[in-house]
């Protein structure tokens, strides 16, 4: 089965289509991509990850077309940038 592996730093974007055996789980297709090695922030204990944008646990089994995502930590507060710019603005 074609499954893709997306992840995104603060710098660029990796999206990888990967032939995953019928059965494999979403740690088995991000091992497999290699993104662990390229990006040695990833930390799967920390890291929330998903299936088109829906939190998934890493044994969640995969299904042919799925695109398994790696969510980086959030580092600020939405509320707080967007008071931030309002007072800027005053």
């Amino acid at each position: 089965m074609l499954v893709g592996v997306a992840y995104a730093d603060k710098f660029k974007q990796t999206w990888l289509k990967l032939d995953m055996p019928d059965g494999s789980t979403i740690r088995d297709a991000i091992e497999r991509s290699g993104l662990l090695d390229q990006f040695p922030e990833i930390d799967l204990d920390v890291n929330k990850v998903g299936i088109f944008g829906k939190i998934s646990k890493l044994d969640t089994k995969l299904t042919d077309g799925n695109r398994v995502e790696i969510y980086r930590p959030i580092t600020a507060d939405p509320e707080l940038v967007e008071r931030r710019d309002q007072d800027e603005d005053d």
